[in-house]
């Protein structure tokens, strides 16, 4: 069993599984390696009605996941929030750390600024290592409750909801022979999810490059 490999997750661990990981990728800082993304799709592809034939007896309960994704991924955000509240100080006040630095704090206070916090929270749920950092910086920097529990909610509804219709979709149009595009697929939703990246590290470089 691979925890950083969806398709492993969905086959190994099933629905338990995939929960627990929405749940650390939204909520816990240890999170920040999980495919969220892919496992969302893939989890999607196995609760469909070719979902069997596919993943082998990885065959998910449709309703059992997309009620229980949105509520992992809503819990994850307030458990990163309550913890920048309380803990965020520590870890990202270092200079020097990698991850956890008060950069971070800094880049997510200037992409609140920059797109709002409603448009800054449902953005950084499709985007890699943002979705995780973003909840506990959000109580790091002291973003209202109110607006962060509306906004989280959905957000984790957008996000889960999308990702696992659209392989659910896709499972059912496709049958048997979606195992063939699986990898494709999975590649064009990562790639498209760091594309928001991609620009921001360009428009600094650019920053960068005219201020020298």
């Amino acid at each position: 069993m691979n925890l950083f490999d969806a398709h492993s997750i969905v086959s190994d661990l099933g629905l338990a599984g995939i929960l627990g990981i929405i749940f650390a990728e939204t909520g816990l800082l240890i999170g920040l390696a999980f495919p969220g993304d892919s496992l969302l799709f893939i989890a999607g592809v196995a609760a469909s009605g070719s979902g069997a034939e596919i993943l082998g007896d990885a065959q998910l309960s449709a309703v059992a996941l997309f009620v229980g994704a949105p509520i992992a991924a809503i819990t994850g955000g307030l458990v990163g929030y309550f913890f920048g509240e309380k803990y965020g100080r520590k870890f990202f006040d270092r200079p020097d750390g990698r991850f956890f630095n008060h950069q971070k704090v800094l880049t997510t206070e200037k992409w609140i600024r920059k797109y709002g916090i409603g448009k800054a929270l449902i953005f950084a749920r499709f985007v890699p290592f943002v979705r995780t950092l973003i909840n506990p910086m959000c109580g790091v920097i002291g973003v209202d409750k109110k607006k962060f529990f509306f906004y989280n909610a959905l957000g984790a509804l957008i996000w889960t909801q999308g990702v696992i219709g659209l392989g659910f979709i896709l499972g059912e149009k496709l049958e048997g022979s979606v195992d063939a595009y699986l990898l494709p697929i999975i590649g064009l939703i990562v790639f498209i999810s760091l594309i928001p990246v991609l620009i921001e590290i360009f428009r600094e470089w650019q920053t960068r490059k005219h201020h020298k």
